[in-house]
């Protein structure tokens, strides 16, 4: 392993991580065919790598009936660009680029959310992520109003405040690190993958 993605230490080898640490980077790895800085990065410290990871899978994998996977990425890639995280800008707009299909959306949400070609409903879901990552993010009446009329639940306002909590956590540790986005990430959605 190399130390050039954390000003902290990282792991000399993957066998010389905890069985379950190894175990998660390498279903990762499995999945993406490459291991993301991030997990190398948060390897650092097992006990908050697995509760990290925990949360994230928490948040990022519920199920919900209105709130889309592609909903959740926009939420990162706004709020982490407001967050100047290029790491998370980078990573999470491929997941943009893949959920959504649309190899631009990512990179105009990440410019400006409130002139991207977007609808209401995901200019309204990035107007409230920005309101609780930036601002106080107290959930006025005049706030759920906006949002439930644009559909979304109360479970899903749940999630948007916490998807910008949570992301600007990792944000800042990304930050604090100088774990820089692996480069396969900037191609994904755009070219198709190699089988």
């Amino acid at each position: 392993m190399t130390s050039s993605i954390s000003r902290f230490s990282v792991p000399e080898s993957l066998e010389a991580l905890p069985d379950d640490v190894r175990d998660t980077i390498l279903a990762v790895q499995e999945k993406a065919g490459f291991v993301p800085n991030v997990f190398l990065m948060l390897a650092h410290r097992p006990a908050e790598f697995r509760a990290f990871f925990a949360y994230h899978d928490a948040l990022m994998e519920r199920e919900s009936d209105t709130l889309t996977k592609a909903e959740k990425e926009m939420i990162v890639v706004a709020t982490s660009a407001r967050n100047r995280c290029l790491y998370c800008v980078v990573a999470h707009g491929a997941l943009v680029r893949i959920y959504s299909k649309n190899p631009e959306l990512a990179d105009q949400v990440a410019v400006n959310h409130r002139t991207a070609p977007i609808s209401e409903r995901h200019r309204v879901m990035l107007d409230f992520a920005m309101y609780c990552g930036v601002e106080v993010g107290e959930l006025t009446d005049a706030w759920e109003e906006r949002l439930t009329h644009v559909g979304f639940t109360r479970e899903d306002i749940w999630d948007i405040g916490a998807i910008t909590a949570f992301f600007g956590l990792s944000n800042r540790l990304v930050t604090l690190t100088g774990t820089p986005p692996n480069k396969e990430f900037y191609l994904m959605g755009r070219v198709p993958r190699e089988t």
